[in-house]
């Protein structure tokens, strides 16, 4: 069968080609430029720990080792610490890192790869499919016709791939404009990210009101400044002005020495594709989405948008037709990031618009930081990372389901457990296989060499049920989990979100919920798959 072709080697592009290699499908990887990016400091992304998760385990890089994992957050209005947060473990931290750093990565994993072919200074600029594929045509000093199974536009947010195939980006243009410097200095606090809303100092030109620092590793901080609504342009004087100025409020009136690494202007636009997929073409990243406004991160949501991705293509690849699961990758990513846009409209004019009644409502003020905070530690509806409650991978109602700490359709809690080897991993390290699991939680197992309880109480007709299921599924067991009590079977899809939690082995349930979080019946999808072609 053909590779899937990647339009687009950014950080969503080859995540997308590592996790489909990673599931044994190869692919095609068509890169507009030398394949190598210009490093910029003052270009960096902020991960939560699932996508942080998912890059670790895709590189095999540690990412504390090259990003900052922030030891706090600091949310200040004038003078009045308004919220701190220090992590100490118990609670998601956010990850720190340049573009570029985190694109190497991935390139260097991706150079190891024999089922991944990165076509450099492949610019696409015609394609075409059918029902058995698609065929890409690429200019540049190698052009050439490119055939696919599948075709998946990661190209940014010009996407040619989205043009081509006439889809509809809507939207609103410069919703913010921010700007930023990268440089290494000391700051009065260590390692902790700071929000400074309305400074009791002097901005130059027009006031921003609103100045955030978040620290990278080797004593480098991105500075962002919120800029006024307008067109204005941002001189390198200006800018030099606001650092001095911003680096001296917080020092007690004397800038403290520092280096400056690079600048730029942010400008979040915020849109979104009418459809992401249009037959065996999808649209992924800021192809399919643009936001970043209130702390929310628009190349976080590509990663879950890859993530998601994977493991459904690798399925139709190796399989076949699977057109309902194929579907669901629109309906699932396309509401979340539509419910994030929607959140972050409507707190935009409280936030920014100033003056009148709002302004002297008690507590708005607090609220306010509390909903910026949000959004940038991911938290609430600006920054949680979004549940596929509503999916059409949800199984019907079964009547063995039980309540955990995670709802069907959320991410599940990286716990320990016993592989089927009867090493000890962790849960997320089992996901992106393109297997479902299956997670039995048994206290008091991990004590106990796995000889001693594979065979023993429920365990071998939970065995005989996993391998009755309609897809390949592999069995994990777990000492606890948040909100579960003993005997409790969790049943959990390969990008890491709970299908259903049973109360005991029930193999109907089981095969139930199984069968739906791969789209339905195999029957039923091969008629799809026809009536599709047929089309």
């Amino acid at each position: 069968m053909d590779p899937v072709i990647v339009v687009g080697a950014g950080p969503v592009g080859l995540t997308l080609a590592l996790a489909l290699a990673r599931q044994e499908v190869p692919c095609v990887v068509l890169d507009e430029g030398p394949g190598k990016d210009e490093p910029r400091a003052s270009r960096t992304v902020v991960l939560r720990e699932d996508t942080t998760a998912l890059i670790e385990r895709l590189t095999g890089v540690p990412m504390d080792r090259v990003g900052a994992h922030w030891a706090g957050w600091r949310s200040v209005r004038r003078k009045q610490v308004m919220r701190e947060v220090f992590f100490d473990g118990t609670e998601p931290v956010p990850l720190h890192i340049a573009q570029h750093v985190l694109t190497d990565a991935l390139r260097t994993a991706l150079a190891g790869e024999p089922l991944v072919k990165i076509a450099v200074e492949s610019r696409l600029d015609g394609m075409e499919q059918e029902s058995s594929g698609v065929t890409a045509h690429t200019r540049g000093p190698k052009g050439t016709w490119w055939r696919g199974s599948y075709l998946v536009g990661c190209d940014g947010p010009r996407s040619t791939v989205r043009k081509l195939q006439d889809i509809r980006f809507p939207g609103r243009t410069a919703v913010e404009r921010h700007a930023v410097a990268a440089l290494r200095t000391e700051l009065p606090w260590y390692n902790e990210a700071l929000l400074h809303r309305m400074p009791p100092w002097r901005m130059s030109g027009p006031s921003a009101g609103e100045v955030t620092a978040r620290p990278l590793p080797d004593g480098v901080w991105r500075l962002d400044w919120l800029l006024p609504p307008g067109k204005d342009l941002v001189t390198p004087e200006l800018l030099l002005t606001r650092i001095r100025e911003t680096l001296a409020g917080w020092s007690g009136g004397t800038t403290p020495p520092y280096e400056l690494l690079d600048t730029g202007v942010h400008t979040v636009h915020h849109r979104l594709a009418r459809r992401w997929r249009a037959d065996r073409v999808f649209l992924a990243g800021d192809a399919a989405h643009l936001h970043g406004s209130l702390g929310t991160h628009g190349l976080d949501e590509g990663l879950r948008d890859a993530d998601n991705l994977a493991w459904k293509l690798a399925l139709a690849w190796h399989h076949g037709p699977h057109e309902a699961l194929l579907d669901s990758y629109q309906t699932e990513r396309r509401a979340i990031v539509a419910a994030r846009l929607r959140a972050a409209d409507q707190a935009l004019p409280l936030l920014r618009g100033g003056g009148g009644l709002r302004s002297y409502v008690p507590g708005s003020a607090r609220g306010h930081d509390s909903l910026l905070t949000d959004g940038h530690l991911g938290h609430g509806q600006l920054g949680a990372p979004g549940a596929y409650a509503d999916s059409p991978l949800a199984p019907p109602p079964l009547e063995g389901e039980v309540p955990v700490r995670t709802s069907p359709g959320s991410s599940v809690i990286d716990v320990r457990v016993t592989a089927e080897d009867g090493n000890f991993v962790r849960l997320r390290d089992r996901l992106g296989r393109g297997a479902l699991l299956v997670v039995l939680i048994a206290p008091g197992t991990g004590v106990w060499e796995r000889r001693h309880w594979v065979s023993a109480g429920i365990m071998p007709q939970l065995a005989a049920a996993v391998m009755a299921l309609p897809h390949h599924a592999e069995l994990l067991v777990a000492e606890s989990y948040p909100g579960a009590a003993a005997h409790t079977v969790l049943l959990v899809r390969p990008d890491g979100h709970l299908v259903t939690a049973l109360g005991g082995v029930r193999p109907a349930d089981l095969y139930t919920a199984a069968e739906a979080a791969v789209g339905g019946p195999a029957k039923a999808q091969a008629e799809a798959g026809a009536s599709a072609g047929s089309r």
